[in-house]
């Protein structure tokens, strides 16, 4: 392995917290009188998580709600696509504007509060702490590189990452766009590249240039995704055996 790329939430950030919590914003200012303004918090919340797996940029947490809203049950990602594929199209790309809107418009008036919601896995920075000189990094994420930058400082590995090899979501539309920018900023081929991302369908589309792909069991998912993740061939990673699983045993 000559370069390890990460995704940011789910992998470095445990952030679904905020992303909920700027998700319900930003939909309720697009949809005021949505009866998800009285739902019940915490009811939201788990309907919300159970679907951030299936989907891949910030609109998809607006179809998410969308869903819950229209109680819409989607199990399966098939289901979740077609779902999405029914979408006012110039609705999805208001909310994913709206959004990062959103989301700046709070890191600024408060980013004490809005930090507490992005804690870090601290274990896997230890690791990449612990392997620094093993690889490359690089981050390949759909979150705005604004958020990223603070955060990386924030989690003391800023250090860690070259700026060039950290791309956004302004870098790319999907990760398989990332990795194709990756493969031509540092020369590396394809199996050269390991990915670790907490969704499978990332994974999928990634695996078919011939990078090795990871699903960290720590981000946002569960039985089903690591179940599909080990069918379709990717490792499954936990934060207890990620490092020997990527890395190989310490001496």
């Amino acid at each position: 392995m000559k370069l390890l790329s990460l995704d940011f939430d789910g992998v470095l950030s445990d952030s679904a917290r905020e992303a909920f919590a700027v998700a319900r914003r930003t939909y309720l200012a697009l949809r005021p009188a949505s009866p998800l303004r009285a739902a019940d918090e915490a009811a939201l919340w788990r309907a919300f998580l159970d679907l951030m797996p299936l989907g891949n940029r910030a609109e998809d947490y607006g179809v998410a709600l969308a869903a819950i809203e229209a109680g819409v049950a989607l199990g399966e990602q098939s289901a979740y696509d077609a779902f999405h594929a029914a979408q006012d199209p110039a609705w999805l790309a208001a909310f994913h504007e709206r959004f990062y809107v959103e989301r700046t418009a709070w890191s600024q008036a408060d980013p004490a509060g809005w930090r507490a919601l992005l804690a870090p896995y601290p274990a896997l920075l230890a690791i990449l702490r612990r392997r620094a000189g093993a690889c490359r990094y690089a981050i390949a994420t759909a979150k705005d590189r604004r958020s990223v930058a603070l955060l990386l400082a924030d989690y003391g590995v800023a250090d860690l990452f070259e700026p060039a090899l950290v791309l956004d979501k302004e870098a790319g539309v999907s990760k398989v766009a990332h990795h194709e920018r990756l493969a031509a900023q540092t020369g590396l081929d394809y199996p050269s590249m390991t990915f670790v991302d907490d969704k499978v369908n990332h994974l999928d589309a990634v695996g078919v240039l011939g990078v090795r792909c990871a699903l960290a069991a720590w981000g946002y998912n569960g039985p089903r995704e690591r179940r599909i993740a080990r069918a379709h061939g990717h490792l499954v990673c936990g934060l207890d055996d990620v490092e020997a699983q990527l890395f190989g045993a310490r001496a």
